[in-house]
């Protein structure tokens, strides 16, 4: 069995912010920042809603990609997801 495909995945949380995290089951991983077993920073910031998602090609490549995506201003990160939502192009690390 092949192994399971990491992703780089952002929130909007309830205050309007902004999280990025990994996983290799986004749907199970929203429910949990939504049970509020998730990540600290989502506890209080609930419900939140996936907004974007990257399949990258391993664990090490998604981690590397989520410390860039985690280091830009909010405004590029907004900038991002308005440029991926006029065209959506895969994802590439």
């Amino acid at each position: 069995m092949p192994p399971k495909p990491w992703y780089v995945y952002l929130l909007r949380c309830a205050d309007d912010t902004l999280y990025c995290g990994i996983s290799n089951d986004v749907p199970r991983r929203v429910e949990t920042h939504n049970a509020g077993t998730g990540a600290k920073y989502t506890r209080s910031r609930r419900p939140v809603r996936l907004v974007a998602s990257c399949i990258c090609e391993d664990k090490s490549a998604a981690l590397r990609l989520e410390r860039h995506i985690k280091r830009l201003p909010r405004r590029k990160k907004q900038a991002a997801l308005q440029q991926a939502a006029k065209e959506i192009t895969p994802c590439r690390t």
